[in-house]
């Protein structure tokens, strides 16, 4: 498994490949961070989230921190003109 070959696939295929990687390599941080950003990318937030924070507790140092902020930040947004127009 490659990173270019992944960021080449479409997302669905690239979860399919990630998942397969993952069953045999399942403390691989950076295949979670990439399988997450590859779910967020189909508006699958809850499946990536999830791997985010699992990419987290391998790796605290993980750059899915700052992708799980990031998420967070996108989910906690309001806009209180839309509330009331």
């Amino acid at each position: 498994m490659n990173i270019e070959e992944i960021n080449n696939m479409s997302a669905e295929e690239a979860i399919k490949v990630l998942d397969r990687h993952l069953e045999e390599n399942p403390y691989d941080d950076e295949a979670l961070t990439l399988r997450g950003m590859r779910h967020w990318s189909l508006s699958h937030r809850s499946q990536a989230i999830n791997d985010y924070l699992a990419a987290i507790r391998l790796n605290p140092a993980s750059p899915a921190v700052q992708l799980l902020q990031s998420a967070n930040d996108i989910l906690n947004f309001y806009n209180k003109d839309l509330y009331n127009p």
